[in-house]
């Protein structure tokens, strides 16, 4: 990681900064859902459903994009997250299609963004002192 020039860290900050903001977005619009299947019965509950797997899709294809960018290093930082699930989270969506898994999206929701966020914050902090060491 610290081979990379100003410019390619940047832009891995970046890309970690949109994906924290996609995780605080999934925390703020889904604060207080008590019961996630009960959003199905709804046109309102379905687009919010919509577009939290957007945002989850996202996260998973910006890991993919940043563990490509820099060779797998990166996420080694913070081995306690199974990136290899996380990377898979935008496939699982993305090639659901029209079978929508609502169990699945509660739990990332639920149980994975807190860890993830703060995997992310981490990561973001290393990369802001690579860069301020250059």
């Amino acid at each position: 990681m610290e081979s990379k020039s100003i410019q390619q860290l940047k832009l891995i900050l970046l890309t970690l900064e949109d994906i924290d903001a996609s995780i605080t977005h999934l925390k703020n619009w889904n604060a207080g859902i008590q019961d996630f299947l009960a959003l199905e019965a709804t046109e309102e509950g379905l687009q919010k459903l919509a577009a939290d797997a957007m945002l989850i899709e996202a996260i998973g294809e910006g890991i993919k994009q940043l563990d490509k960018r820099t060779e797998g290093k990166l996420f080694s930082l913070q081995p306690n997250i199974p990136w290899h699930l996380v990377m898979g989270m935008r496939d699982k969506i993305a090639h659901g299609y029209f079978d929508l898994d609502i169990g699945y999206i509660e739990d990332v929701i639920l149980n994975d963004i807190d860890p993830l966020q703060n995997a992310i914050k981490s990561l973001m902090q290393y990369v802001k002192e690579l860069i301020n060491k250059k």
